[in-house]
This record gives C-alpha cells, structure tokens and sequence, in this order.
C-alpha cells in the first residue's frame, strides 16, 4: 500500500457563520436541528474544498464541535459537553484580549478538570456520528480524530470521584473500554482512517506538569507506561482493519502553548512501544527539540513530521520544509516519514490566528513539498 505522505491533524478553521449559529444555540435563539443543518453545509463545503486541494485524507474539519475534547461526549457519568457549551457563553472567543501567538497559556487540562456523577457508560459515539455524515459527502477516506484515554484521564477529577473510582487506574479502564467501542464502530461503519489526540504525552517532558503530578504523589513515568497501555489497547487486534494515527502536540488553543520540553527523555519508552501505523509529533519550534529521538521509531511506522505551524499566517516555504525534513531524515529512512501541520488550525471554535487564506496556503504548500520529495501526496 502506498504510503500517504501528507496529512492534518483534524480541525479547520470554522467560518464565521458557522461560529455565530453556534452561538444563537447557546443563547437559545436557534433550535438544536437549524444548527445541525448549518454544520452539514459547512461540512460538505469544507470536505469539497479539502479534495479540491488534493488531500488524499479529509476531516469534516470539526464542525460540529466546540472545542477537539468533545469527541468524548454522549458518555453517562462525564458531562465533558454542557461543560464545554457553559465555557463557550462565558468566553466565546475563548482567549482574553492580552493573549498572543506562541504565548504560554492556561493549561486546558486544569480549566477542564470535570467530576464523575456515575460509572461511565456510552450513550452514543460522538465521532461515529460525525463520521457517518462527513462519509456520506466525501469522495475520499475520512479520517475521525479522538481525544486519547490519558488526555480524558487527566481531566478528571480523581479526587472528587472517590465514590465511583477508587483511582485513576480504575477510571481509565472504563474510559479503555468505552474509546474501543467508540473505535470498533467506526472500523464497522466503512472508517479506514481513526486518530487519537494526546497531548498529555508531552506533560510527561514539561517541568511544571511533572512538578504538579509529583506533588500529588504520582510517579509521572508510571503514568506515561500507563497512557501507552491505554493507547496500545483502544486498537488491540485492529492492524489492518484501518490506519491508527496517534498525534502529539504542546497545546494549540487560540495559537498559544501549554508545554515544553523534548522528546528525548521519553522517545525509546515512547516511541518504541506505542503500536501505531502513523505518529504525528509537533516540530514546528525550537519547544520540540531535534530529530535525533526518531531513531526510537520501529520499522513499519510512519512518522508525520508536523512542521508547518497553525498558530501564525506566515506561510512555510518548499525548501524550508525540504531541508528539515533533510534534516529528520538523518535519524530516521526518508521512507518512513511525512508532513504536517503540527496541530490542529482550530482545537476550539475561535481557530487559531490565522485566516482561512493563509490555512490553505498552508496546506497547498505541504502537498508540493511532498510530491517533490516523495514524488505523491
């Protein structure tokens, strides 16, 4: 099987009309169903623009979600989506007017941090939900992006959820369980493409998280071989069936970052455990650090170099792009590699601060990079 050489990590930036029916249905000025007929518009225009360009894989963009965390939604017992939906009233554009690109932001993981009410149990699958539409308009595979398990563990309220979880081991097994049913669904449903977002990884290299988790008396590598246990079992026994993508980032929310540090203290835990088809890995700072941790990657495994940056419109050029990935391809076989964005052009409903023009310009680059490199997209 050819081996696709670029990608996105699922989000595009919403357009305007799109972000203001959201808000009327906040505010209870448009009913559920006007909504969901405005997010079908917008998602058959940006599936069509996305193949007008020549991706080889298209995302509904992430049109009917206010923010990438709500794939974990329509789950008893996690109210991750009137949490959200409360967030958006309060601060629609959700960033304060002092905030700029690249500056280091509140860390979502906190502002988000949600109670259980009751054992979690799946009502409904969010992303098979999207899928289903996104599939029916699209000419090409979809690819469903998903918030990974560690990332839904680490937003709970351990603590406060002593009466239904005795820890976080026993929260994380049920969101396992849930996340693979939510998997297993799409793969039956004609899903080829499925990725799971962990930013979470990265808490595992960033001096002020690993501090946090060690005040609370967690071993923070005890943890990362938990998060990678957690991931490997969501596509247990599914090689085949569909590509898996795992992505990693720092934080993107309205074009700032959460975290730092580099790969190279986890990468051969990390990178030579994890049973993925195809890793995509934030490099488009300094915040990332070299390519030299690539060398931990196995045969077989794709590694998507996110090079190309969502959070400001300057647009990356051909040879800047071919030189780092020159660069990367020291470490690792220029066969096992591919490009793009580093994350998401808009992990929340506000996007990222750029505009569309410059978002396509972005992506347009990425695909003639590729096809002079690799000789396809």
């Amino acid at each position: 099987m050819k081996t696709i050489r670029v990608d996105h990590v699922g989000s595009l930036l919403r357009p305007e009309s799109l972000k203001a029916a959201f808000m009327r249905h906040a505010t209870n000025q448009m009913p559920r169903e006007e909504l969901e007929s405005g997010q079908d518009a917008a998602i058959r225009e940006v599936v069509a623009k996305q193949e007008s360009h020549g991706l080889p894989v298209v995302t509904d963009g992430e049109y009917r979600r206010l923010n990438w965390q709500v794939s974990f939604s329509d789950v008893a017992g996690w109210d991750m989506w009137n949490t959200s939906w409360m967030n958006f009233r309060q601060n629609p554009e959700n960033r304060a007017p002092s905030e700029t690109p690249f500056q280091k932001g509140e860390d979502a993981v906190l502002s988000f941090q949600t109670p259980v009410t009751e054992k979690l149990r799946l009502v409904r699958s969010f992303p098979l939900h999207e899928y289903r539409f996104a599939a029916s308009v699209a000419k090409r595979p979809v690819k469903v992006p998903m918030m990974g398990p560690d990332r839904v563990c680490q937003m709970c309220d351990i603590a406060g959820s002593r009466a239904i979880y005795a820890d976080g081991d026993a929260f994380l097994s049920d969101v396992v369980a849930i996340q693979r049913q939510m998997v297993v669904e799409l793969i039956d449903a004609g899903c080829t493409q499925v990725q799971l977002d962990e930013p979470s990884y990265t808490g595992y290299v960033d001096p002020p998280t690993l501090e946090r988790l060690r005040s609370r008396g967690e071993d923070p590598m005890k943890n990362l071989d938990r998060a990678i246990a957690a991931d490997n079992a969501v596509i247990a026994g599914l090689k085949g069936k569909a590509t898996s993508s795992l992505h990693i980032c720092r934080g993107n929310r309205a074009s700032m970052w959460h975290r730092e540090g580099k790969y190279d203290e986890i990468a051969e835990r990390l990178f030579g455990s994890l049973k993925f088809d195809r890793l995509l890995l934030e490099y488009d700072t300094e915040r990332a650090g070299g390519f030299e941790p690539l060398r931990y990657v196995p045969k077989g495994v794709t590694v998507v170099l996110g090079l190309i940056t969502t959070k400001v419109g300057k647009v990356e050029t051909v040879d800047e792009l071919r030189k780092r990935i020159d660069d990367a391809s020291r470490f690792l076989d220029i066969g096992q590699l591919a490009l793009s964005p580093q994350c998401g052009f808009a992990s929340g409903i506000a996007g990222n601060l750029l505009t569309e023009e410059e978002q396509w310009a972005k992506l347009d680059v990425m695909i003639e990079t590729a096809r002079k490199v690799w000789g396809n997209a």
